[in-house]
């Protein structure tokens, strides 16, 4: 379903993962930290994410400083950090380098409004696994997960509410 940079929203009824015994949930989903400060984005980015790709949101900041204490901290983990370059607080590049120093394998991808070459270069070469336009790569971004949801599991990607138990 081609979306074209818009986000559709969920379904009020649709199922959600919960944490198994081991601490992954139920679903075994794509553990993913977004750091977005618009509020209507980042809500329906986690409603299409968990409409479409099998995620766990492991956390959310809407600033630089509080992502950056996040990714700091070695208690938390993500397979998927996505994060906007421009805050109303902090950087999304301080936060990109601070996803990079912090020694976890996860992926990060930049979703921003400001896609020029020069941002994307600068992000690239600042250890960004893929840069994508908020305006117009929206599903590029949702293969981007749906094949990375796959990966972590080990199979193809499943909407929200499938999956087993791990044990």
């Amino acid at each position: 379903m081609p979306m074209h940079g818009a986000l559709p929203h969920r379904p009020a009824n649709a199922a959600q993962g919960h944490a198994g015994p081991c601490g992954r949930s139920a679903m075994s989903g794509l553990r993913t930290y977004l750091v977005e400060d618009s509020a209507l984005i980042r809500r329906n980015l986690i409603e299409t994410l968990e409409e479409l790709v099998r995620v766990d949101l492991v956390g959310t900041a809407e600033d630089g400083p509080t992502a950056v204490d996040w990714l700091r901290n070695p208690a938390h983990v993500f397979d998927l950090a996505i994060i906007d370059i421009f805050l109303k607080r902090g950087s999304g590049i301080d936060v990109l380098q601070a996803a990079r120093s912090s020694c976890k394998n996860g992926k990060v991808v930049i979703l921003t409004n400001f896609a020029a070459p020069e941002i994307r270069k600068r992000c690239l070469a600042l250890g960004a696994d893929q840069v994508f336009d908020k305006s117009n790569e929206i599903d590029q971004l949702l293969r981007y997960c749906e094949r990375l949801a796959s990966e972590v599991s080990g199979g193809p990607s499943q909407p929200a509410g499938g999956g087993e138990q791990c044990g």
